[in-house]
């Protein structure tokens, strides 16, 4: 399984960013898939997850009505809508999806396999 994000950069805080992650290597559309964060010094921490249709999501309580998760099966891809972006959300985010078809609430341990990240980085 491989899974490959893009979309980091650079943004001014109160600004939007939208982070892609396309997977190849097994069925995309039978597995749940999850959006992770590490700023420096600090352990990774679970950002949003999203089960295998789309029908069951989770959100840390800091991301809540500020990050929107969504995927495409067809295109085998996710996505992580980011607005109002905050100093505090820099850090590298990391892709990654679970054998299962829903998100277990294991934290990363709980994941399988896990993307090369895009660094975000907010400006004050």
């Amino acid at each position: 399984v491989q899974l490959v994000e893009s979309g980091g950069g650079l943004v001014q805080a109160g600004g939007s960013l939208r982070l892609s992650c396309v997977a190849s290597g097994r069925t995309f559309s039978s597995y749940a898939m999850g959006w992770f964060r590490q700023a420096p010094g600090k352990e990774r921490e679970f950002v949003s997850a999203i089960n295998w249709s789309g029908s069951r999501i989770d959100y840390a309580d800091s991301v809540k009505g500020r990050f929107t998760i969504s995927r495409d099966n067809a295109k085998n891809t996710v996505y992580l809508q980011m607005n109002s972006l905050k100093p505090e959300d820099t850090a590298v985010y990391y892709c990654a999806t679970v054998s299962d078809s829903y998100y277990n609430h294991g934290g990363a341990g709980a994941m399988d396999y896990w993307g090369k990240g895009t660094q975000v980085t907010v400006s004050s």
